[in-house]
């Protein structure tokens, strides 16, 4: 399973909490499922396929690991660290993932529970299912995005956290504004007016009446060049404080802190 140079760091290197038994069993078999494997040292360590099904392995650095297609359902995976891992195809459900440090991982296909993912660390990761995630996470992730100007993608990671949520008068609004700054002035007051809708039915009657004051002009705005977003001149007053604030305040709420 390993280059046998990385094999003989491994072996010689000490094996903190990991029972090396069970180590050796890994290495030499690709299949170890219970094995007793906290805190090992498994950088770059090649374990595609691997069946390691209810495996101990919080506290692991798995960092670069190659675990495509890896049977890890069970598994604990608790504050691991799976930097730059090729999760590819793995199995994760059933895994705990509590603490775990997925930045940069190739998710690509992983077979994943439903919010597995809400409270592990995976910025940067890629092939995460919406599913994996919790709605905070969704939203969250489309916050940053736009607080970088990275509008199409604030866009999409706002759908996903609608699609979680669609009562969540907080993300219409969110990707209202993200559809806005890439100059598609329908689209954004068609969320803005769907905003409205359910702050309205929340008893926030006065920002209702802003949002659709603001999705009206945006269909009366004339053509301007594509890419310039809102423009002073479409979202004033109130409404132009919304735009201003509401990527932070979105932020602030889906953490729960509104």
């Amino acid at each position: 399973m390993l280059r046998p140079l990385v094999l003989a760091l491994i072996l010689s290197a000490p094996a903190g909490a990991a029972d090396l038994l069970d180590l050796q069993r890994l290495l030499a078999q690709g299949r170890c499922s219970g094995c007793r494997l906290q805190d090992a040292d498994l950088v770059h360590a090649e374990l595609q396929q691997a069946d390691l099904r209810g495996a101990h392995l919080g506290g692991a650095n798995l960092s670069r690991a190659s675990l495509r297609q890896a049977d890890l359902s069970g598994a604990d995976l608790r504050q691991a660290v799976l930097l730059g891992a090729d999760l590819s195809g793995a199995d994760l459900r059933g895994a705990n993932l509590s603490g775990a440090d997925l930045r940069q991982a190739d998710l690509t296909g992983a077979r994943l529970d439903r919010e597995a993912l809400s409270s592990s660390h995976w910025q940067g990761a890629r092939g995460i299912p919406a599913s994996a995630s919790s709605y905070a996470d969704l939203h969250n992730r489309g916050v940053d995005a736009a607080i970088k100007g990275k509008h199409p993608e604030a866009e999409q990671r706002f759908s996903d956290a609608i699609g979680r949520r669609p009562d969540a008068a907080i993300s219409w609004l969110a990707r209202g504004i993200a559809r806005g700054e890439q100059g598609r002035e329908l689209q954004a007051a068609a969320d803005l007016n769907q905003a409205a809708r359910l702050y309205r039915q929340g008893g926030e009657e006065a920002l209702a009446d802003e949002l659709d004051a603001a999705a009206q002009k945006l269909r009366e705005a004339p053509k301007r060049q594509k890419g310039n977003g809102w423009g002073s001149a479409v979202l004033g007053g109130a409404a132009g404080v919304l735009k201003q604030l509401a990527p932070y305040a979105l932020k602030m709420m889906g953490q729960g802190l509104l």
